[in-house]
Order: C-alpha cells, then structure tokens, then sequence
C-alpha cells in the first residue's frame, strides 16, 4: 500500500456524493443511519486518549484531537443540562456541508459531531443524538442531545 495521500477535495467530493446519494434514497431517515460514521477512527484513534469519563474531559480531548488532527481549526462547547451546543470552526469537511445546502439538503451528518457522541455513548453508556446542524459563517454549529443513562436489567 501506497503512504501517497489523496486530495482533500477528492476525499470530500466522494464523502458529498455518498451522502446526497443516501438522501436521494432515505431522505431524512439517512440522519439517523450516519451517525457511526468514524466509530473506528474513533476506537483506534482517540478513544486511548480519553483518561477521564468526566464530560468537560472528554470533549476538551475530542476538541484537542480534532484540532491536531487538523480535522477542524477550533472546537467550542457549551453544556445546558441535556443540551450540548457545539462550535466546529475550520472543518476540513464542511465543504460536503455547502454543497448539500447548494442542492436545497439541510445539513444531517457531521464528521466531527459522530466523533463527540460515539465518544460520550462510549465512555459514559449515555446516548446522544445529533439534533441540528447550523451553517454560520466560518463555522458548523451542533446541538447534541445527551439523554440519561441506559437502563439496565438487574
């Protein structure tokens, strides 16, 4: 296997035309089928770095490992009992974002926000959702619902 790496406007064409092609065939319901997208970026990457199951913890390591990663330029949060609210500056995919928009698509899937919640669902066995996706300029403005944690059978 080659180390050659491909162009991030070729890797974010094809990421474009496999979501606009899920949402031709499922509409809305493609939101909710994205939402793994990453989990083993996830597990081999940045879940060893995660040391805290504190929340404020984890998303400052998510946040940091997104930016080194070069994913994303800044990350922001904020936490309002089950809401979080979530700040993605400088993301290398929000160009997928501007095309779907271009064809009259809201916004459903976000690289960067997958990576948040698979990393809360795991270190906390809490489920979030993904629930909007705002465009503002120079940045993607998330709001994730973290719902209580799963029962269990005793």
């Amino acid at each position: 296997m080659s180390d050659k790496t491909i162009p991030l406007d070729y890797a974010n064409s094809l990421i474009y035309e496999l979501e606009k092609a899920f949402w031709d065939e499922r509409s809305r319901g493609a939101r909710f089928r994205l939402t793994t997208v990453g989990r083993e970026y996830l597990k081999a990457r940045c879940l060893p770095l995660i040391q805290s199951a504190e929340p404020d913890s984890i998303l400052n390591t998510i946040g940091g490992f997104l930016q080194q990663e070069g994913i994303a330029g800044k990350v922001a949060y904020s936490r309002e009992d089950r809401l979080l609210r979530v700040t993605v500056e400088g993301c290398w995919h929000r160009q997928v974002e501007d095309r779907m928009v271009a064809h009259g698509i809201e916004p459903f899937a976000c690289l960067p926000a997958n990576l948040i919640v698979l990393a809360i669902e795991e270190k906390l066995d809490r489920p979030v959702e993904l629930a909007e996706i705002k465009l503002k300029e120079g940045a993607c403005q998330l709001l994730l619902v973290v719902f209580d944690q799963r029962p269990t059978l005793e």
